[in-house]
């Protein structure tokens, strides 16, 4: 797992900072399922933390490489920006849906890549992710196809802080 962790970080890297930006990222920890990751960026120094589903449904579909990070961007003020990487195309004008016990946040799509859809919600979502066990996220492919993963909650406060002075 901890393999998969590591290039899904290349592979998020390239995702997330254009080519030319793209830097090699230095891994700061493993704390369960979540590892931890640093890199510096033209804006300065980029946290996150990053881990992959434990279950992907339905199993005869290829989903491709999937994703679920936290970045923490302090040269840009952005703290603690939860992201879902697919590793397909969403559904044009879809939205996916993030469960944690009884806590929904509905996620805008763009490309293979969808965040909060209100920001002030950010937040909620991360202390539903640290007190949470399991995290479900829904979608919709592309092609019409409904998707879910489950991700496991396990360590994800400690790599939190462990991101936390990021500078």
């Amino acid at each position: 797992m901890r393999g998969l962790i590591l290039t899904a970080t290349s592979l998020v890297l390239l995702a997330v900072a254009s080519p030319a930006l793209a830097q090699q990222a230095t891994k700061i920890g493993q704390h369960n399922a979540w590892g931890t990751y640093s890199y510096k960026a033209q804006t300065g120094k980029v946290c996150y933390v990053l881990t992959v589903p434990t279950d992907k449904q339905p199993p005869t579909l290829d989903h491709g490489d999937m994703f679920f990070f936290v970045s923490q961007r302090p040269g840009q003020q952005v703290s603690y920006e939860p992201q879902f990487i697919a590793g397909y195309t969403f559904q044009q004008n879809s939205k996916a849906t993030v469960t944690i016990d009884n806590k929904s946040f509905s996620m805008f799509t763009r490309g293979k890549s969808a965040w909060v859809e209100n920001a002030a919600e950010e937040p909620v979502l991360i202390a539903a992710m640290k007190t949470g066990k399991d995290m479900k996220v829904t979608a919709k492919s592309g092609r019409g196809n409904p998707t879910s993963y489950v991700f496991s909650l396990k360590g994800i406060s400690a790599a939190l802080q462990s991101i936390a002075n990021c500078k």
